[in-house]
């Protein structure tokens, strides 16, 4: 089985709303106690995003449809 990372146009529309916003990556991972370099791999398609850090960066991101639990 193939891994599946997140879709390039999902990331780039992740992007659009940060640049919307006003909103660095970097500001966006320190908002949700993420580590910066997680969020800017999530979004180049890097990181496959199926679970911790990542898949919490994606949810955020909007990047992917599921519930975050604390």
């Amino acid at each position: 089985m193939h891994a599946t990372y997140a879709p390039e146009q999902a990331c780039q529309a992740a992007r659009t709303r940060l640049e919307r916003k006003g909103m660095s990556v970097k500001d966006f991972a320190l908002q949700n106690d993420l580590h910066p370099s997680t969020v800017y791999a999530v979004l180049n398609g890097q990181k496959k995003c199926l679970r911790g850090e990542a898949h919490r960066a994606a949810v955020l991101l909007g990047i992917k449809d599921h519930v975050i639990e604390n």
